[in-house]
């Protein structure tokens, strides 16, 4: 029987990406602070269509905003690991990311009663160790990779890519793949951003972007039997006045075309009954 599984996930950063950016002038960190207070809309639209959604919040939010983030606990939304200060861990030594990694763990599991089940790098930007690191701290889940549409896959470790030379796979491991896209994620469609090297244009139209993302369900539905389907949104983007407006039609529509919401954590367990055991190659290779 068909089953299009959606999953709607908000990366709850406030400040922290703008922090992060060296970006702590105070009209940069009021743009993160916005995302505290419609961090409420939003939960109010999940709670009137019943819907369970994944919250990845760093520790740095947990910290600074108690209130909203236990809001999203008491509403019944998994809450996922985001990293502690929102600093890429591509960045990091293997020590600095590790330390970040527990620290953030550590702070989820004081707000939630458990330690995160799921990862998503801030930036989407994985280190040579960060699989090891998810697979030694116990994760089920990582939502950071690419290599996908709407079929979950098993991420691999020690990829080796070298200039001029064929593309070695690295081995599968347990942990599941949830795959994302730039183009499912709200933040390089909304925002406008300038520094001094860089303008990030944003701000399109936000009906166009949600028929945009509602024909990429529909696309699943037409091409999978099963199949899910990852939506990324930051509350300090999405929570504007006509992008919740936009937000709530698509949701709605995806409702009546059949959509199953679902947690991350719920969805990624749902994987493992697809995929086939770990390989020491891709399966397409």
């Amino acid at each position: 029987m068909p089953r299009h599984v959606v999953c709607l996930t908000f990366d709850f950063d406030t400040q922290s990406g703008f922090i992060a950016r060296g970006m702590t002038t105070p009209t940069p960190l009021s743009r993160g602070e916005f995302g505290a207070m419609a961090s409420r809309r939003i939960l109010d639209l999940l709670s009137s269509r019943g819907i369970k959604a994944t919250w990845f919040i760093p520790g740095f939010t947990i910290e600074s905003w108690p209130r909203e983030c236990d809001d999203v606990v008491a509403r019944g939304h998994e809450v996922a690991h985001h990293s502690w200060a929102h600093i890429p861990p591509a960045t990091q030594t293997a020590e600095e990311e590790e330390a970040d990694l527990v620290r953030a763990n550590e702070a989820i599991a004081r707000l939630a009663g458990c330690k995160a089940r799921g990862y998503r790098s801030p930036s989407w930007d994985l280190s040579e160790h960060t699989v090891d690191l998810l697979l030694r701290h116990g994760f089920q889940y990582d939502s950071s990779l690419m290599g996908a549409d709407y079929l979950p896959y098993r991420a691999r470790r020690v990829d080796i890519a070298t200039l001029g030379e064929p593309f070695q796979f690295g081995e599968e491991t347990a942990l599941i793949e949830m795959p994302i896209s730039w183009s499912l994620d709200d933040f390089p469609h909304f925002e406008f951003v300038r520094t001094a090297t860089t303008i990030l244009p944003g701000l399109q139209p936000a009906r166009l972007v949600m028929q945009n993302w509602l024909d990429e369900f529909l696309y699943m539905k037409k091409s999978v039997e099963w199949g899910v389907l990852t939506y990324t949104m930051h509350p300090y983007v999405i929570g504007r006045g006509h992008r919740m407006l936009a937000l709530e039609d698509m949701v709605d529509r995806l409702i009546k075309e059949g959509a199953i919401f679902a947690t991350m954590e719920d969805a990624a367990r749902e994987a493992v009954s697809h995929l086939p055991a770990p390989r020491s190659r891709a399966p397409w290779a």
